[in-house]
């Protein structure tokens, strides 16, 4: 094993747990400790949270019968069932009871039900469930928002569909079959596996590659200026709505999967240098990861913060990609992947080795989701239809999210008002789908 973060965290944990009780503490993964520490530094200290928003005729969801099938999920996850906090400077996950949060919430005549929903995620307390649910009736509409909101720390992109898929068995009315087990014992496994191949990952040669690759960064303005003046609110930055664009385009299927990602990163770089205004490189960070290999598919965090580093495009046609065509940007996405597993702050530190001068702060974000691999939510035979509200705070001054599905490729862009302006973004977003539609074609566009 390698010297290290992790190395150093594992240290400072185990002697914690021979004080404080092992049975009753379980480590964190670097993603989870990440999103812990981001949580302390920030002075509203709210955590990340990850909604799943569907839409239900009116009635179907029985609040009660909700909270008994939570209850049942969280019951057969530890990552659900405890505190992410912090003992003798050291973070950890404390154990405890399945608890779980239904409410119904109050929508005030002529408010959207998505808007009541939000200033809910806003205020989301620190302490309390990890897992919670919010109905939300809207009025006049016959339907209902449900909200299906964890913590962070507690789920990546490849625990939805244990989460959609857990809250559909235990509504049944049976409540689905008892769990043979709490899960503990495949959880630590799952995390100690993780944690040992972070140690590995955080090799010379890594650090090697991330210097090489992200030595050129530099740190952006700490307030992104708009080419114009941002759109005027008066709503305090707290709550202040994100603004939000989509496009839906036909699903991409077959081999040509494969071609999905690195055309979303060429397209993210491309439109993040129309919004922000700057020719400097700038670095994207996308999730990526899954399960170490031998580890049991349980509920948790165990995602890692990737950092592409978008260079300013000269295309023979703007906007239509970086200037090595994509076959480089795929060739130099693959060699990250092959390190994919280094820490973010080992990265970081890495970076810096090689001469950036970046802190870490992410000029961009862009998640991809499979939908193939997420069940449907489905309450007592109704499936829920998944709707994306605008207005949620994002960890960047924009983000791209696209979803694959059967038949479509959902393509979002979102952005802080406080540091681009409309039109900006509609700009920029129109960027980003002709970049797509160069790669993916002769794929027409599906409006």
């Amino acid at each position: 094993m390698h010297s290290g973060i992790t190395t150093a965290y594992l240290a400072r944990y185990r002697k914690l747990a021979e004080t404080a009780g092992a049975d009753r503490l379980l480590p964190l993964t670097g993603a989870q400790r990440r999103f812990l520490l981001t949580r302390r530094m920030r002075p509203q200290a709210r955590p990340d949270t990850v909604p799943l928003f569907f839409r239900f005729p009116r009635g179907t969801v029985d609040p009660a019968r909700l909270h008994r099938a939570a209850l049942r999920l969280a019951a057969r996850h530890p990552a659900l069932r405890g505190r992410y906090t912090t003992l003798r400077g050291t973070p950890v996950l404390r154990l405890g009871e399945p608890s779980v949060e239904v409410a119904e919430l109050a929508v005030a005549p002529g408010t959207p039900a998505e808007e009541t929903v939000r200033r809910a995620l806003l205020a989301w307390p620190a302490e309390g469930p990890v897992l919670r649910l919010l109905l939300a009736a809207d009025p006049g509409s016959g339907q209902e928002l449900l909200t299906v909101a964890l913590d962070h720390a507690a789920c990546d992109e490849q625990s939805l569909g244990l989460v959609t898929a857990g809250l559909s068995e235990a509504y049944a009315p049976d409540g689905g079959a008892p769990a043979a087990e709490d899960g503990l014992a495949a959880y630590r496994e799952a995390v100690e596996l993780q944690l040992a191949a972070e140690q590995e990952a955080a090799s010379p040669a890594a650090r090697a590659h991330w210097a090489a690759r992200l030595g050129t960064l530099d740190e952006g303005p700490a307030a992104p200026a708009p080419t114009t003046a941002p759109t005027p609110t008066p709503e305090p930055e707290s709550v202040r709505p994100t603004g939000a664009l989509a496009e839906r385009l036909p699903a991409v299927t077959g081999a040509a999967r494969g071609a999905v990602f690195p055309a979303l990163l060429d397209a993210v770089g491309a439109a993040g240098h129309r919004l922000l205004g700057t020719r400097r490189t700038l670095a994207v960070g996308y999730p990526w990861g899954g399960r170490p290999a031998g580890a049991a598919e349980v509920l948790g965090c165990f995602l890692n913060t990737l950092v592409h580093p978008a260079a300013p495009d000269a295309p023979l046609h703007p906007g239509t990609g970086s200037p090595g065509g994509l076959d480089a940007l795929a060739d130099g996405w693959w060699d990250d992947l092959e390190h994919a597993g280094t820490p973010f702050d080992e990265v970081v530190h890495a970076a810096r080795s090689g001469g950036a001068h970046w802190s870490g702060t992410l000029d961009g974000l862009l998640t991809f989701e499979d939908l193939r691999r997420r069940p449907p939510l489905v309450l007592d035979g109704v499936a829920g239809v998944e709707a994306h509200p605008a207005g949620r705070p994002i960890g960047a001054p924009f983000a791209v999210a696209a979803s694959n599905g059967e038949r479509e490729l959902l393509v979002r862009l979102v952005w802080d008002r406080a540091h681009c302006h409309d039109r900006d973004a509609e700009a920029a977003f129109d960027v980003l789908l002709l970049t797509l539609r160069h790669h993916l074609a002769p794929v027409p566009a599906a409006r």
